[in-house]
């Protein structure tokens, strides 16, 4: 390992561009490189004193419409020539502590502005293609946009497996064990609308996966998926010889047959973080180290299949900050969309200069939507997903889960990886699955007071989804792209 080593900084000063987007399109998940704005630059000498003021007036009521229109931009003209400070991440500094749950910041103070300095990626950056992320390397070739298309009831093919015949299944999303009857949501089948997805076949999977290990990286979703692609795969194996590692930071599935694994490591956040425990991670202060990601870089970084995600829990409030050259404990303050750009920055730094395409495959999936508030699909009403028995059969649809100027600020960071990323878009298409989720179908680990137990939507989770269901069909999308 090299010594210990600050990071390196550089003091550039903004110049106020700011990105226009078409709303509409990005409702669908159609995005394509906006247009860029130049904010016009006024000399601070002005010759008439009145001239002066006039301008400000109307630079004043101009501004104000501009924020009601757009909240985004009132932020990045905030920040223009502003000096801000960029931050070379990832680099070894012995000197910091590994955060954990008992991590506490010194003190909170304002946000300095610092930035991550990504070093690019060698890609060409084109994120365009009919559902903006199908331009990234893996879906080049690809005829039409499997991403884009509707549900079909099959109760011929699906589900791909039984609940009960998989010895690794969760609690938190086995619905049919705990008590949920009506089946249908396992038997839907997503159809894309002008070609038909490969059909997940275990045996070709595992030759896919042979002497590899396939990695998923992120939160409980993730985790979701993970335990989809294992219940999928297992049947296959030999009772002795597949194995199944105690649950931990890094939880390993191995098929000894194939000498391969299929992992998940809990990395919510990508970059190091106090919430970094598996089982103990609900804490009222949310610290993250946003320029790095070499704490779990160094459990991943040896895998030959890596699938990233991350965005739920930087929709939880406030985000403390603790660089790893700070030295007092003091913790800067940011929201939660502005810290998850840092966040994304360091690892895409991380990608960049370490990823080999030829020799790695990396995907990224993209939000997995909640169904919080039933009003959004049915006006007028006040439940969520509770009792919902069907999807929503209105094509486009978009609720109020998957934020948009997140999602702006993602594809931004992958269309510059686009020659080592892989997108598999999840996201319009379980939107329309406000049926998949528990609800009050899972084991809760906390007991339920009676008045909560009255009122089954006041406890439904509406964010995790029933298993099986729509993370089989994430994978499928990954087989289908290996």
């Amino acid at each position: 390992m090299a010594g210990s080593q600050l990071p390196t900084t550089t003091t550039v000063t903004t110049n106020g561009d700011s990105s226009v987007s078409d709303f509409t399109t990005m409702r669908r998940w159609k995005w394509s490189n906006s247009g860029r704005k130049k904010t016009p630059y006024f000399p601070l000498l002005v010759l008439f004193l009145v001239a002066f003021i006039a301008f400000s007036t109307l630079h004043s009521e101009h501004s104000i419409h501009q924020i009601h229109e757009n909240p985004d931009h009132a932020r990045i003209h905030q920040e223009e020539h502003v000096s801000v400070t960029y931050v070379k991440p990832n680099l070894l500094n012995r000197a910091s502590e590994v955060l954990d749950r008992f991590s506490r910041c010194n003190s909170t103070v304002e946000y300095s502005g610092r930035k991550i300095a990504c070093l690019g990626s060698g890609g060409d950056g084109d994120g365009g293609g009919s559902r903006g992320f199908s331009g990234h390397r893996s879906l080049e070739t690809e005829k039409c946009d499997v991403f884009s298309g509707k549900w079909v009831f099959d109760n011929g093919s699906y589900p791909l497996y039984n609940e009960a015949d998989c010895p690794y299944m969760s609690d938190q999303l086995a619905c049919h064990k705990h008590g949920r009857n009506d089946l249908g949501y396992q038997h839907w089948r997503w159809q894309p609308h002008n070609c038909n997805l490969k059909r997940f076949d275990v045996k070709e999977m595992w030759e896919k996966l042979r002497n590899k290990r396939l990695m998923f990286v992120g939160d409980s979703l993730n985790r979701g998926q993970w335990i989809s692609m294992v219940c999928l795969l297992q049947s296959v194996i030999p009772a002795d010889k597949r194995s199944m590692s105690p649950n931990a930071h890094l939880t390993i599935f191995r098929a000894e047959e194939y000498n391969a694994t299929v992992e998940f490591l809990w990395a919510p956040l990508l970059v190091e973080s106090n919430s970094d425990d598996p089982v103990n991670h609900r804490l009222d202060e949310r610290i993250i180290r946003p320029d790095t990601v070499l704490k779990h870089a160094s459990k991943w970084e040896h895998a030959d299949i890596l699938v990233f995600n991350t965005y739920l829990w930087w929709r939880q409030g406030p985000v403390k900050l603790l660089w790893t050259d700070n030295e007092n404990g003091a913790c800067e303050q940011l929201d939660g969309r502005e810290a998850m750009e840092l966040a994304m920055g360091a690892w895409a730094d991380w990608v960049s200069t370490k990823v080999d395409p030829l020799k790695k495959r990396v995907f990224f999936v993209t939000m997995s939507p909640t169904h919080l508030w039933s009003r959004e699909w049915k006006p007028g009403s006040e439940g969520n997903c509770y009792g919902e028995k069907d999807p929503i059969d209105f094509e486009g649809y978009w609720g109020s889960g998957s934020d948009i100027p997140t999602m702006h600020s993602v594809e931004k960071i992958l269309s510059n990886l686009s020659s080592k990323v892989s997108v598999i878009n999840i996201t319009q298409l379980s939107e329309y699955r406000k049926d998949g989720h528990p609800s009050i179908f899972r084991k809760f680990w906390e007991p339920l007071r009676p008045e909560k137990l009255a009122n089954p939507p006041s406890y439904s989770d509406c964010i995790h989804w029933c298993l099986p269901g729509v993370p089989d069909v994430w994978n499928e999308l990954l087989f289908h792209f290996l």
